[in-house]
Formats: C-alpha cells, sequence, structure tokens
C-alpha cells in the first residue's frame, strides 16, 4: 500500500505542476484560458495576476507532495524521516483534496475538474492512512 500511495501522490504532484504551468506560463494563451472558462482574451489579461498567483499555490503544493515521497521513499531503515515524509504528504494532498472539494462546491460545471483534481490526492491520503497504521 505504501508503494500505491506514492504513486497516486507523485500523480497528484505532476497534475499540479501542470495545472502550474496554465496558470503561471501559458494563463493568456486561448488554449489555456477558454480551458479556464475565462470569456475572452481582455479577462485573461485581466485575471493574470490571479491566476498567476494560484498557479504557484498548486506548485508549492506539488512540491511538498514530492519531497514527502522522497523522505518516505528514500529514509533510512529506523529513522523519523518517514514520518516527516508522510507529514508532508498528507498535509500536501490532504490540501489538494480539500482545494477540490471547494472547487466542486463552486458550482456543477466546475465538477469535472474537482474530480480530476481530487481523484489522485484521496487515493494517496487513504492508502497513506492504511499502510502507516498497517506498520
Amino acid at each position: 500500500m505504501i508503494l500505491a500511495s506514492l504513486i497516486f501522490a507523485v500523480i497528484a504532484a505532476l497534475l499540479h505542476v501542470y495545472i502550474f504551468t496554465m496558470e503561471s506560463v501559458t494563463w493568456t494563451r486561448p488554449a489555456t484560458w477558454k480551458r479556464f472558462s475565462v470569456a475572452s482574451q481582455a479577462d485573461a489579461e485581466t485575471t493574470k495576476p490571479l491566476a498567476y498567483n494560484q498557479g504557484f499555490y498548486n506548485l508549492f503544493l506539488a512540491i511538498g507532495a514530492l519531497i514527502g515521497i522522497g523522505a518516505v521513499a528514500f529514509a533510512p531503515q529506523g529513522s523519523a524521516q518517514p514520518v516527516v515524509g508522510w507529514t508532508l504528504i498528507f498535509s500536501s494532498c490532504g490540501s489538494m483534496l480539500l482545494a477540490s472539494a471547494v472547487l466542486a462546491l463552486s458550482g456543477k460545471q466546475y465538477l469535472r475538474a474537482a474530480v480530476t483534481q481530487g481523484t489522485t490526492p484521496l487515493l494517496a491520503v487513504v492508502l497513506g492512512i492504511l499502510a502507516v497504521a498497517a506498520a
């Protein structure tokens, strides 16, 4: 279960790096702003600073999860390093999961995006809790 949890955490982190790229790097490209239901190029330009900031939140969540994954995966036997790693994974993936819940509650049009964003962190957290409890 540890390996499965770490794999889902990696997928969640990589998805959030992709979201960072869209929000902070390619926001004003029509393919990106249309994906986020922004109405026009002018609106994309107006919301660019907000999207830029939001993108970095997603990047920082991804980095936290990746550091946690590394701490768990490469922990020396008997060290406290896995505790640090699981704390980072649960915190980062838990935040991703809660953010997807907020997105789902924002309206029916966001349900698909919320499921996409929330499924892998949910699996990472649930499987991680089961793995830690079994250890």
